[in-house]
């Protein structure tokens, strides 16, 4: 299915930004250059944005820009995560990681301060857990499907599919923003979008 498309006046109006917001925030990377699509219509040609993708991005950015500096922000949105080493500790005491669920993560992971990655991945097996819809070791599966795709694809550019057949569960990588076709059978019960969940996960340690 073709995304819908959002035209560059539209999107000025709905937004409520300015022409050099909107091209100065595509400077600092916060907003790319793939997003800006060149079309030609009956007046010629003109700029269209993949429309949910743009409104959302803008609608954070301007959250975010009254407290963090335009570099910060295009730290957040930059495809590489921040160079972020944290303790267990300090996990639990900022409230991303309840402390039940970073026990269980580290029985697995071992003793030690986690990187970027291992925070996203017990950050997403918290969120797991807590949505009550897989169990514990369902959610070690998840961990597991992670930590080879993520050698595999050498990027976080992909979604996780969590589905169930007759009461089995099983979860599937593919690249992000993929169409999917499933047996009548199967019932999906969750996506996890990692580009969004390193988004997200960027925003919170920033805020702190």
């Amino acid at each position: 299915m073709e995304e819908e498309l959002i035209s560059k006046k539209e999107l000025l109006e709905r937004a409520d930004i300015s022409y050099g917001q909107l091209y100065r925030w595509k400077r600092k990377g916060l907003i790319p250059e793939e997003w800006f699509i060149r079309k030609s219509t009956y007046t010629g040609q003109e700029t269209f944005f993949p429309r949910s993708k743009v409104l959302s991005r803008i609608e954070k950015i301007k959250n975010l820009k009254e407290d963090v500096s335009l570099d910060d922000i295009a730290d957040v949105f930059s495809p590489s995560p921040d160079d972020v080493i944290l303790s267990a500790d300090e996990l639990a005491q900022r409230g991303l990681i309840s402390s039940d669920v970073l026990n269980l993560f580290l029985k697995d992971h071992g003793e030690g301060d986690l990187d970027f990655n291992e925070i996203r991945m017990a950050y997403i097996f918290n969120t797991l857990l807590v949505s009550g819809n897989v169990s514990l070791d369902e959610g070690r599966l998840v961990l597991d499907l992670l930590r080879t795709t993520l050698l595999r694809f050498r990027s976080a550019n992909f979604d996780v599919m969590l589905t169930r057949k007759f009461g089995v569960f099983c979860c599937f990588a593919l690249p992000a923003s993929s169409e999917i076709c499933l047996d009548k059978d199967i019932r999906l019960i969750g996506k996890i979008s990692m580009p969004a969940v390193t988004e997200e996960l960027k925003i919170k340690l920033i805020e702190e």
